[in-house]
């Protein structure tokens, strides 16, 4: 499933074409994504300006000049189309037309208008239609951490979030409620740059060396959104490039090679934490 680097790579591919357009000839294919979509959703978009393209953790969040926020989530092969064309090559094919095209529209900005579809052969992803002045309090966002991006995100808010805490450091950044938008592949790249082992307990990991990884978490994910994104199977960036990160990856996918920190005779491993899993150098990254 696409990461944050990922969807911010969509959510600035799409930003020169959706930011300040009008909306026009909304046309809805299918009822129901992973969800239904929301109630008189082509009318509700109709006519609206979009004010903004942001991100939310994993969501792309379009506030619109109607007072309502459209709201997105890719799921696994959720794919925006630019006048007909996909957005990327992908690793594994899936249908973008069609029956599997569930919304189509014109966007019109600047006296250019460019059809954009959205089309999720899976039907892993959903849509929403929130009051933007409720956004923050909608479920899909209350429980939310801080972004790993922003000023709330540090290495004192990790302390106090693991204070106690039993569960490994691996699994415990993947809880949404800690941090929003970290996903598997970020988290072990992220331990390893900090040399912190993903089996360690969250609570028994000190201040400086959670401080350490705050900062790494940001060089990551700094690195792989200038990058691209990782371009994982079904995903590619919304520009139509391929990320190339996934050639950087220190120890994600790297089972069995040899530790790529230089001085370190380690040899990567592979276990499985929480049903994901992760990558590992045993020798550099310890408890």
């Amino acid at each position: 499933m696409p990461e944050l680097p990922e969807v911010e790579t969509v959510r600035r591919g799409l930003q020169p074409v959706l930011e300040g357009a009008r909306l026009t000839r909304v046309r809805q294919n299918r009822p129901d994504l992973r969800f239904p979509f929301p109630d008189r959703f082509p009318e509700r978009l109709e006519g609206a300006t979009v004010e903004r393209l942001e991100r939310r953790a994993k969501y792309l969040l379009m506030p619109l000049s109607t007072g309502e926020t459209w709201v997105t989530h890719l799921g696994m092969t959720g794919r925006f189309t630019l006048d007909g064309t996909q957005l990327g090559e992908f690793e594994e094919a899936a249908p973008i037309a069609d029956k599997h095209e569930h919304i189509s529209l014109c966007a019109v900005r600047d006296g250019a208008t460019t059809r954009v579809g959205f089309a999720d052969a899976r039907r892993f992803g959903f849509m929403g239609l929130i009051p933007t002045d409720a956004v923050e309090a909608h479920p899909w966002f209350a429980a939310l951490g801080p972004e790993p991006l922003g000023n709330a995100f540090s290495g004192a808010h990790l302390a106090e979030a693991f204070t106690g805490k039993k569960q490994s450091i691996k699994v415990s950044l993947l809880d949404q409620r800690i941090v929003a938008g970290l996903g598997n592949i970020y988290v072990c790249e992220a331990l390893f740059r900090a040399r912190i082992s993903p089996l360690a307990a969250a609570g028994e990991v000190s201040r400086p060396r959670l401080e350490t990884l705050a900062v790494e978490v940001r060089n990551v994910l700094a690195d792989a959104i200038a990058a691209g994104g990782s371009t994982l199977r079904d995903f590619a960036n919304a520009e139509g490039g391929q990320g190339y990160f996934q050639h950087r990856f220190d120890v994600y996918g790297r089972e069995g090679k040899p530790c790529a920190r230089e001085g370190c005779s380690g040899v990567v491993r592979r276990t499985v934490q929480a049903g994901r899993s992760t990558f590992w150098c045993p020798a550099c990254q310890r408890r």
